[in-house]
């Protein structure tokens, strides 16, 4: 199948493109940029005028929700959900029903992704058995299976010799470990930022502290061990200063934030709205005003969705006693958009979608996130004028709980190519 879209607004942030030119495709690769090569001649032509063509969105978590947790999504719907979104590559954690321990389980979730045609799926295999944080897991085993890391979702690993263990059986073999730095017991059981608004409403807080002390001791760690580590969903002001040091220390690290943490703050929890219910949880406008500075700096490499979709059984309850979580895959490019338009002109658009395309890619070590020739042609084709209402109908995946619903959002996705495949197609 031979493919020419024409008249697009090419970006692409890993090789300095933005231009309106043509992209060719032939047998699932991108073969030219700007003129047909000799002898091209289209199956289809795709018409792209004042839309933008950028690489294919890389996703650093999603929970897709299979095995276990039917009941909150499937397979079938989330990946839908990222077709829409643009999403062609994404990582999924390991805190499925049962773990991903196992090289077994590992290989029949990329089985069912690849039957479903769509986005890459990426997994991350458990650091320990049953995420338990006492036996480590056989990483080469899951490694061979098709994990591109290791990770605790969000089980802390309470043994610090174990986590020793596991950084240096990690360093030995070149292994990235992705951890969520949160202490085990400050702020355990806790369900919003610690500070003046959870205590006017009589909500148990999570202090910044449970962070930067993660921070500290992981950091000390890595200093020991030579571990590389990705650090997943940073949320403090305070953390994000550790993690510049230890950058400019020559650690080999990089981090990524939650897109709701781009935006919102711990007064968007308003009367109890548990669609705020966040883990880890909304913070204060100072540490939310550190997030942007630090995405604009290079301190955090790439936004991602942390998408995690939730039912109406679990949500639907005071917010404290609601499950944490929101839907994502279908509001991260709109949410990346309005990041730079909120910028006043200090974030472009192309370094916008750098981070959740090139950089995001980088981290994870896997080819994408550009629209080089000979590249795999994952993209997606956008209109960055057009608006969308985020309402429950709107959304495609099974979770419908967003604290974005009732916004009014920049970026409609129009078209979403997978291996030069239309996987998703509303220009017609």
């Amino acid at each position: 199948m031979k493919i020419q879209i024409k008249n697009g607004r090419v970006i692409d942030p890993a090789n300095g493109v933005d231009a309106v030119q043509d992209v060719f495709i032939a047998a699932g690769k991108i073969v030219a940029l700007g003129t047909a090569p000799l002898d091209f001649v289209a199956n289809k032509v795709i018409d792209a005028a004042g839309l933008v063509i950028a690489p294919g969105l890389v996703d650093l978590s999603a929970r897709l929700r299979e095995p276990g947790f039917e009941y909150k999504a499937t397979l079938e719907s989330e990946l839908q959900a990222a077709m829409r979104g643009g999403v062609t590559s994404l990582v999924c954690p390991p805190d499925t029903d049962p773990v991903l321990d196992e090289s077994g389980l590992v290989e029949m979730l990329k089985q069912r992704a690849r039957t479903q045609n769509k986005a890459h799926v990426y997994p991350l295999g458990a650091l320990t058995i049953g995420l338990r944080g006492e036996s480590l897991t056989e990483m080469a085993a899951l490694t061979d299976a098709g994990c591109i890391g290791f990770s605790q979702a969000e089980e802390p690993v309470r043994d610090t010799g174990t986590l020793q263990r596991a950084l240096q059986y990690a360093s030995t073999f070149g292994y990235t470990v992705w951890l969520r730095p949160q202490d085990a017991y400050i702020g355990k059981g806790g369900v919003a930022h610690s500070g003046p608004l959870a205590s006017r409403l009589g909500l148990s807080g999570v202090p910044v502290m449970a962070e930067t002390i993660a921070l500290h001791t992981l950091f000390e760690l890595m200093r020991a061990t030579g571990a590389r580590v990705h650090l997943c969903r940073i949320s403090s002001a305070a953390g994000l200063e550790l993690v510049r040091q230890a950058k400019k220390e020559g650690l080999p690290l990089t981090c990524d934030v939650g897109a709701h943490h781009v935006h919102l703050t711990d007064a968007d929890i308003g009367f109890f709205d548990s669609n705020a219910r966040m883990t880890p949880p909304l913070r204060s406008q100072r540490d939310r005003d550190a997030i942007k500075a630090a995405l604009q700096d290079g301190t955090i490499d790439a936004i991602c969705s942390d998408h995690t979709p939730v039912d109406d059984d679990e949500k639907l309850l005071p917010f404290a006693e609601a499950s944490p979580g929101a839907t994502g895959l279908e509001l991260l490019l709109s949410l990346t958009l309005k990041w730079a338009a909120d910028s006043r002109g200090e974030v472009s658009l192309s370094q916008a979608l750098a981070k959740i395309s090139q950089d995001a890619a980088r981290v994870t070590g896997i080819s994408a996130g550009c629209l080089r020739v000979g590249q795999a042609a994952d993209l997606c084709v956008f209109d960055p004028a057009a608006h969308w209402a985020v309402t429950a109908s709107a959304l495609v995946s099974q979770g419908k709980h967003t604290p974005f619903l009732g916004y009014e959002l920049p970026g409609v996705v129009r078209l979403t190519m997978v291996d030069g495949h239309v996987a998703y197609d509303a220009l017609h």
